[in-house]
């Protein structure tokens, strides 16, 4: 039986709907973050049927908006900084190329990044957002600017597991998607490695493949990596088997060369080649 405390998070998420990140981040007298009063309700699922429900919520979404690419990255990283930028031009580049819906986790950082980008193709952008970013301090249960009906905010992390898959996996072979790992933290460690057992145990639900991408950029997996190679050497891996799960890309156009080959796309059709080469010919300021 549904209680009224299960009604906690839905009701702030609507008392506030209006608000942005900001004006829910000065919620508080002394200027910091006021938590919405669902700790207590997440602590207690009075039936699994509402973790069902969200997923079914997160399913009907993405077969509103369409499946595409799926990116996981920090929350953290801020707009300045050049892993925030190349992100941003990653996301453009691959919404014009693979003509796709682009799904992130629908806050700040690394995913805001690729929110921009991929307005900046005029291209939809989906998500599912958590009530907390990790490390953020965001409560907020809306988007600053994006419209609500193109990212529902979720209430268990199952629920968003199961969106973010559905989001990347290819019903038939005129789908176009891939799932894509920005530098980031704990979070973005677990979606990676989910997402690649997924594919390996042939869990993802479709027969077929997926592109699973992990943006290098300025050796920040390096180390990761190294860890790998390593498991190796102790027999928890096998040789050759990371490959075959990961595509490592140093560069964004390593990246977008990578989908192009694995979607056949044409020559004439590669046209993030001319403007990659205008932007790294473009004098800075």
């Amino acid at each position: 039986m549904e209680s009224r405390q299960g009604l906690t998070l839905a009701a702030a998420c609507l008392n506030n709907r209006g608000q942005s990140f900001v004006q829910r981040l000065k919620g508080s007298s002394n200027g910091s973050p006021t938590p919405p009063a669902y700790n207590d309700e997440l602590r207690t699922r009075t039936s699994a049927d509402e973790v069902r429900k969200e997923i079914l919520e997160c399913y009907a979404l993405v077969q509103k908006l369409g499946k595409g690419v799926v990116y996981f990255g920090s929350s953290r990283t801020k707009s300045d900084h050049p892993h925030y930028l190349q992100a941003m031009e990653l996301a453009r580049e691959v919404a014009l190329l693979l003509n796709c819906t682009s799904w992130t986790g629908v806050g700040p950082g690394m995913m805001d990044a690729v929110t921009q980008g991929a307005l900046q193709a005029l291209k939809p952008v989906g998500g599912f957002k958590i009530t907390i970013e990790g490390g953020t301090g965001t409560n907020s249960c809306v988007h600053p600017y994006l419209s609500d009906h193109t990212y529902m905010t979720c209430r268990f992390f199952s629920a968003r597991k199961h969106g973010f898959a559905d989001a990347g996996v290819r019903d038939n072979q005129a789908d176009r998607t891939a799932f894509v790992s920005l530098p980031g933290g704990v979070g973005t460690l677990d979606e990676i490695f989910e997402i690649s057992t997924l594919i390996q145990l042939q869990r993802l639900g479709s027969a077929y493949p997926v592109p699973l991408l992990v943006l290098n950029y300025d050796g920040f997996f390096t180390g990761l990596l190294q860890f790998l190679k390593s498991c190796q050497e102790w027999g928890t891996m096998s040789a050759g088997e990371l490959d075959a799960l990961w595509k490592v890309c140093n560069t964004n156009l390593e990246a977008l060369e990578y989908l192009a080959d694995f979607y056949g796309i044409s020559e004439s059709d590669r046209l993030y080649r001319k403007t990659l080469q205008d932007s790294s010919n473009r004098p800075s300021k």
